[in-house]
């Protein structure tokens, strides 16, 4: 086991996603900390995080919180009564739009 350092952090997010990601880690018995750190982890080293039988407990949290986002959406979003920001419209070329292959090289030239 590794021993890490976590600090408390203030992130905001779409209100179903978080609904359906704090479903998903009362099922799993996780606290969302933990669930997020997987999730992370796991993208950080491009590996699916979760299997079939967990991403049909993921479907039934998205329909029941009415969360209808897909990837496609990341980076789109825009809160209600806001014009959308920087990183939002992808329409320059940079990036993909999505987290697929998104680089941070592309933002910055190099």
């Amino acid at each position: 086991m590794t021993t890490v350092e976590r600090v408390q952090t203030g992130v905001r997010m779409e209100r179903s996603l978080l609904k359906v990601l704090k479903g998903l880690a009362e099922y799993l018995d996780l606290s969302l900390g933990d669930l997020l750190e997987g999730i992370v982890l796991h993208a950080f080293e491009g590996e699916q995080a979760f299997g079939p039988p967990t991403l049909e407990v993921i479907a039934e949290l998205k329909r029941i919180y009415g969360c209808d986002l897909t990837a496609a959406d990341s980076h789109q979003l825009s809160e209600a009564g806001e014009p959308a920001g920087p990183g939002q419209d992808r329409s320059d070329g940079g990036g993909t739009g999505g987290w697929g292959v998104w680089d941070w090289r592309d933002e910055s030239g190099a």
